[in-house]
């Protein structure tokens, strides 16, 4: 029996995995034992890889729908010509930008780096990833604060801090393997800020039950408290930051005396969460979705950057500014798929960037984009507007997971065009596609991921392709062939040489893998690999397997200085009214469920403790006055007008005024509105002003 190690590429952890094969069969899985993320743990998704395409069998050729509105089975060399000619008639008569692509977080980097080659550089589209729904907060966050998109911690400072502060964060649910690390740690004292009582508030020492969206007031409002009562490290701040005096100005107008009436939060416990902070030594804060999803969210990302700051809690550890990304390869994503930066990071408007990209890539300059892609929301927009007639989704489905969901499908009305790319064909959004092609999980691939602490881990085929069966990486190059990109997919060939082409690219950068080999990351001689966090440059010797940035307090501005942001709050676009008086909130479900469940729905025990049908918890006083019944159907209204149906669970954990539903399914989202932050332009899922209608 052959033993592999490769990555789950579910949630940001990217937990390296042992899979034992017979017969080109798996017969089993178990966490890698000295994998440094997971150290021999794993989540009931990830030790059930092996389900992939077991009940719901792949397609191994694509589909393309014809004049009577049938799918009908075609060739490889049928469908990507068809791809080819379809996309580039509309390019000349459109023009080139009327053709788009949307990602993802879960294909390896190569994936992601060759798709920019041929949809950024080649066909010069613009194309976005669905990290744009999750991560895209805290990479305008990062930069503009540290100069670049790089948070600053490894997994390990959950297990050194002495005070965690979670912050719109339910690792208990999200990051399952990360809380275990969480409880190891038996020092710690663990706060939770949210507005329902989470798993996660559940299980810490204390519960800010905070407002919707009124994380901002109170971060201010403490660090007004921090400042004033001398609780901050003015060493640190005079000798590392930029721009704490406007800040001080900025926060002297959120007092302690308004802070109830805004947040919900009392100031004797407001002052006690700031003594907290002030007697804690080593102090932690990790954010996720409940901040990065909000009308105003990379400011309040920012404010928590700027406690960690002015207390002296960054670069040591034990400490940071921590945000905890949502999929197993949104770092990859962001730093090299070549959409909202050059490969490697860099402003695509910077001469020395576009030099240095384009000799690593060896090719003309002039083919490198000239500006950033525009964001998911602007390509679903434009095609609202009809100015995309040509739509190419990858490894994701946004029928689904889009804010306002059934605007999505009303906008594929206006495609000429429409191909989605995924292991299933029966998604939502490939329900409604013309030309549908077909790839294969992660477990017949190859490639690396870069996981939520920057650690560079290797994805290694487990199981043999069938006959037919094609990777994604495959069909980008099949499909770059029929484009007619002939002599610049020469470098390009193996993921193994655009891995080494991503190198190249990164030299110098803050992200430099220059260090990094394929081998490093093979386990080989019986030995586990651990991965490698990035930044590895060529000639370092690496001595540790966890490692944290800024402990030389050496930031990436201009200045080497981190940069303190603040702004006004601004007004919420969505409060609740006499008509739509309660307020919706949404997240994950349950550790088994994943998105939008079109993999995790292969799990039968998921299946089985999982509600199949939507549901929506509400507050028993709430129903009671409703004369609302547990298990009863209702309708839920929101600001869109439209209406969704859930099944109803009491449950003290949400406000009486409040209302939460997964977003596992495709209900859900038909009621989030259409409100982005406006610096990342990230959704503002969490919250929507809704009523209540009885059946």
């Amino acid at each position: 029996m052959k033993k592999t190690q490769s990555t789950c590429n579910l949630c940001a952890l990217a937990c390296n995995l042992d899979f034992y094969v017979e017969n080109n069969e798996i017969a089993k899985v178990m966490p890698t034992k000295a994998y440094p993320v997971n150290k021999g743990f794993c989540c009931i998704k990830g030790l059930n890889l092996d389900k992939q395409q077991t009940k719901i069998k792949a397609r191994k050729r694509p589909l393309l729908r014809d004049e009577s509105g049938k799918m009908e089975e075609i060739s490889w060399e049928e469908g990507c010509k068809k791809f080819a000619k379809k996309m580039t008639d509309i390019q000349a008569q459109y023009g080139k930008e009327a053709v788009a692509f949307i990602s993802t977080g879960q294909m390896p980097t190569e994936d992601m780096a060759l798709l920019g080659h041929v949809g950024r550089n080649y066909m010069g589209i613009n194309g976005d990833g669905n990290t744009r729904l999750c991560m895209a907060t805290s990479v305008v966050a990062h930069k503009q604060s540290f100069g670049f998109d790089a948070p600053p911690y490894t997994l390990n400072d959950a297990e050194l801090s002495d005070t965690i502060i979670f912050i719109g964060s339910n690792p208990v649910i999200a990051h399952p393997v990360f809380w275990g690390r969480v409880r190891e740690n038996k020092n710690a004292k663990i706060i939770t800020i949210d507005p329902r009582r989470s798993e996660t508030a559940a299980n810490s020492h204390i519960w800010i039950d905070i407002k919707p969206k009124a994380d901002l007031v109170l971060i201010y409002t403490l660090s007004n408290i921090l400042i004033e009562k001398g609780w901050i490290d003015r060493n640190y701040i005079e000798n590392n930051t930029e721009g704490f005096e406007e800040f001080k100005d900025h926060v002297k107008k959120f007092t302690i005396e308004d802070v109830y009436k805004n947040t919900g939060i009392s100031k004797e416990r407001v002052l006690e969460l700031a003594q907290i902070i002030h007697e804690g030594k080593r102090v932690s804060f990790w954010w996720t979705m409940g901040v990065n999803q909000g009308y105003q969210a990379v400011r309040t990302a920012q404010s928590i950057i700027n406690l960690a700051l002015i207390t002296g809690n960054i670069g040591r550890p034990g400490t940071g500014a921590n945000s905890l990304t949502g999929q197993c390869n949104a770092m990859g994503s962001r730093a090299f798929s070549n959409t909202a930066g050059l490969y490697g990071g860099g402003e695509y408007d910077n001469p020395v960037r576009r030099k240095a990209v384009a000799e690593a890539l060896e090719i003309d300059e002039n083919l490198l984009p000239t500006k950033p892609t525009i964001p998911y929301n602007a390509i679903i927009e434009r095609i609202i507007s009809g100015e995309i007639k040509g739509l190419w989704v990858i490894c994701t489905n946004p029928r689904h997971s889009w804010a306002n969901n059934q605007e999505f499908e009303e906008a594929v009305k206006n495609l000429d065009f429409f191909v989605v790319q995924d292991i299933y064909e029966d998604t939502d959004s490939a329900k409604l596609c013309d030309l549908f092609l077909p790839s294969v999980p992660a477990i017949k691939k190859e490639g690396t991921m870069i996981n939520t602490e920057r650690r560079i881990s290797k994805v290694n085929p487990v199981l043999k392709k069938d006959e037919y069966e094609r990777t994604d990486y495959e069909i980008f190059f099949d499909i770059g062939k029929k484009l007619g990109m002939g002599n610049l997919l020469d470098k390009w060939k193996t993921p193994k040489d655009a891995f080494e082409l991503l190198k190249k690219c990164s030299k110098g950068m803050p992200c430099d893998i220059t260090g990094v080999t394929y081998e490093m990351l093979e386990s080989e001689d019986g030995e586990d690999s651990k991965g490698v966090q990035w930044p590895f440059r060529e000639g370092e010797v690496l001595e540790e397997d966890e490692r944290r940035l800024y402990e030389d307090n050496k930031y990436y501005t201009p200045s080497k200085k981190a940069k303190i942001h603040f702004e006004d709050i601004a007004e919420n676009p969505v409060q609740a009214t006499k008509e739509l008086p309660y307020i919706l909130n949404t997240g994950r479900g349950t550790v088994g469920q994943w998105h939008t469940q079109v993999r995790s729905r292969e799990i039968d025990i998921v299946n089985r403790i999982n509600q199949k049908e939507s549901y929506v918890f509400m507050n028993p006083q709430l129903a009671e006055e409703l004369s609302i019944v547990e298990n009863e159907r209702i309708k839920i209204k929101s600001q869109n007008g439209l209406c969704s149906k859930f099944t109803v669970i009491l449950s003290d954990d949400v406000k009486k005024d409040q209302l939460y539903a997964p977003i596992h399914y495709i209900e859900t989202n038909k009621l989030t509105p259409s409100i982005y932050d406006p610096y990342s332009k990230e959704p503002s899922y969490k919250t929507v002003p809704v009523n209540i209608i009885k059946n």
